[in-house]
């Protein structure tokens, strides 16, 4: 029977497992088979040339994608530590309200990234509002709070907020509040139910909280262009220039297959560290 409902649902999957193929694989197909094209050559059938990928080596790409990674996990760690009290609060306390602060959260999300992210430029650039109000009233000048990294990593926890917010609720509400209860009434303190209750059981919605936010935002273009100015290259601002300023579809194909390939080893490294069978209670 089990077998039976296992080919059924494999045969029910079909038709979606191939529109998924279609929209996402062969994309990413063309963009392996153009990374391994010749300088200058814009034809797939070719024997592969490999000197995009030791152009990527050799000129120093790899400091824009280390610097993209760096980024994406400050700007994950900051994110959880910001979202998990309000998460909580969300999850277990709020009750009604919660639905107010999920429409206030999604109604941003309404609006261009870019929109949102040239309103903070013109907020913390020098003679913005912020300096222009200061100046007014205080008589004060201050120097422009842009173009610098902790203001690139602002901008990746304001844009990705909500894709760790949502998860974590979602996470701390499949904690059992019996469970929480119990262990206050047997001595625990408010950071050992943290530690071994809450931490543990809302891990599902951590991991995904955690790597969405970090697959996004190491693919992140517009906070370190519109926020950080020159201050930092990451690896889709080198990507973007290989592709359209520097006509090199190579250069820009090799760039995104070793971010395509470097995001993907960290995710599964990360899902192969939690046992979620355990977690989800699927098995003893």
């Amino acid at each position: 029977m089990e077998s039976l409902n296992r080919k059924l649902g494999a045969l029910s999957a079909l038709p979606i497992g191939i529109v998924l193929a279609a929209a996402f694989l062969a994309p990413l197909g063309v963009v392996a088979a153009f990374s391994v094209m010749p300088p200058n050559v814009f034809d797939l059938w070719h024997i592969p040339d490999f000197s995009a990928y030791a152009q990527f080596v050799e000129e120093g790409y790899w400091t824009s994608l280390a610097w993209s990674l760096g980024l994406a996990a400050v700007s994950t760690v900051v994110l959880f530590v910001v979202c998990w009290p309000l998460a909580f609060g969300m999850a277990k306390v709020f009750g009604r309200f919660s639905l107010v602060l999920v429409i206030a959260v999604v109604i941003t999300l309404f609006v261009s990234e870019n929109i949102r992210l040239f309103g903070w430029v013109l907020t913390l650039m020098k003679g913005g509002l912020i300096d222009g109000y200061l100046g007014a009233w205080f008589d004060m000048e201050l120097a422009g709070a842009l173009y610098n990294v902790p203001i690139i990593v602002f901008g990746l926890v304001y844009v990705y907020f909500p894709f760790m917010l949502f998860p974590l609720v979602q996470g701390i509400a499949m904690v059992p509040d019996d469970a929480r209860q119990a262990a206050m009434d047997l001595g625990a303190s408010r950071w050992r139910v943290l530690w071994e209750i809450d931490l543990p059981l809302a891990a599902p919605g951590i991991l995904v909280g955690s790597l969405l936010s970090f697959v996004l935002a190491a693919g992140a273009l517009a906070e370190s262009k519109l926020l950080g100015g020159q201050e930092v290259i990451v690896v889709a601002d080198d990507i973007e220039s290989a592709f359209t300023y520097g006509q090199n579809w190579p250069l820009g194909s090799a760039l995104a297959m070793v971010l395509i390939a470097v995001v993907a080893a960290l995710a599964i490294f990360g899902l192969s560290r939690v046992d979620l069978d355990r977690i989800m209670g699927r098995k003893g």
